[in-house]
């Protein structure tokens, strides 16, 4: 964040603000993490905040401190609405096209709040008056640690902020395996364990809450795995009715497409899963190495992301997505077989 923006935000800062905060729709750790962090932190400062997500987030997630004051814009409609429209500023967290917002994006079109983009996605829209953005930033949260210490207010992270902001860094660098995972990374997690953030207590509840239906659909996700030893490849493809019968909630896919690069040689990984309600296929990729996904999926797939984490979409059903998918890997053959 450049030295003029910072100032401007301090100065909209020092006065009292109706704010909103809004993270992309189905989010994950990372934005869970960083909206809770920087809505603790403006309640600190006297700050009326409001953190609204598009639609419902998973079960692992809802034990972050102040997760019980998020606002569900999907089930709570007008309310929403009312303090969007009402909003001096509204941030925008771990996203950065307000396409990612689904339902909600009309209303912000709207709105006349002055926009701060904390966001570390390719390609950024410019909706937003004020923006932080790095696409070589680990997290939003490892980002939205930083803006606290732009604002000269490191010493005033709290236990609760600590530990939303390790949550959303520990899962957005896949508990810190990532090459997005610098040196400056672990001193900022190292800072947050110092100020509070139970790490070991993050890590069990994220990971190793289970449910006996999730590990069935795991296993049902690796029978269906298929490995495309020529072009490094593997993907998996979950229909709606396999969802279905082990009893799919929201979250219990998460990580499944992980597994295709934990076999030996594969540099490219993908999932395809069936969405019957919104008549779409979701699609994660994920890569090892120079392989674009977020290139590959924005050419393909309506998609797009990081270099080795992207997502996508696509219109047609699911054995038709999976047939085309492999038809394009003739074009990549070279650089998936560098």
């Amino acid at each position: 964040m450049n030295l003029e923006d910072i100032n401007a935000v301090a100065k909209l800062l020092s006065e009292p603000q109706k704010i909103v905060i809004i993270p992309h729709k189905n989010p994950d750790g990372d934005a869970i993490g960083s909206t809770l962090a920087l809505w603790h932190y403006l309640k600190n400062r006297g700050q009326n905040a409001q953190i609204i997500v598009p639609n419902d987030f998973p079960k692992f997630l809802k034990w972050m401190p102040g997760q019980d004051q998020i606002m569900n814009f999907e089930k709570e409609n007008s309310q929403s609405k009312a303090l969007i429209n009402e909003a001096t500023i509204i941030f925008t967290l771990d996203f950065n096209h307000l396409g990612r917002i689904a339902q909600m994006e009309p209303v912000l079109i709207e709105s006349d709040a002055t926009f701060v983009m904390i966001d570390h996605h390719q390609a950024p829209a410019d909706y937003a008056q004020y923006m932080y953005s790095d696409v070589l930033m680990s997290s939003t949260c490892e980002m939205v640690y930083n803006f606290i210490e732009f604002l000269g207010d490191e010493d005033k992270i709290t236990p609760e902020m600590a530990i939303c902001l390790y949550t959303g860094i520990m899962t957005d660098t896949g508990s810190f395996k990532y090459s997005s995972t610098t040196s400056r990374t672990h001193r900022v997690v190292a800072n947050l364990i110092d100020k509070g953030a139970e790490n070991t207590k993050a890590h069990n509840l994220v990971f190793d809450t289970n449910t006996p239906n999730r590990l069935h659909l795991l296993g049902c996700a690796l029978k269906n795995m298929v490995i495309l030893e020529e072009y490094n490849t593997a993907y998996i493809t979950l229909s709606q009715d396999e969802l279905d019968t082990y009893g799919f909630q929201k979250g219990d896919t998460e990580g499944f497409v992980n597994y295709g690069l934990t076999l030996h040689g594969i540099r490219f990984a993908v999932i395809f899963i069936e969405n019957r309600e919104e008549g779409i296929i979701k699609i994660s990729f994920r890569s090892e190495g120079e392989f674009s996904v977020n290139e590959f999926a924005r050419k393909h797939f309506n998609g797009g992301g990081h270099t080795n984490a992207a997502g996508g979409r696509s219109d047609i059903p699911l054995k038709e997505t999976a047939e085309y998918f492999v038809s394009l890997l003739k074009e990549y053959k070279t650089q998936l077989n560098p």
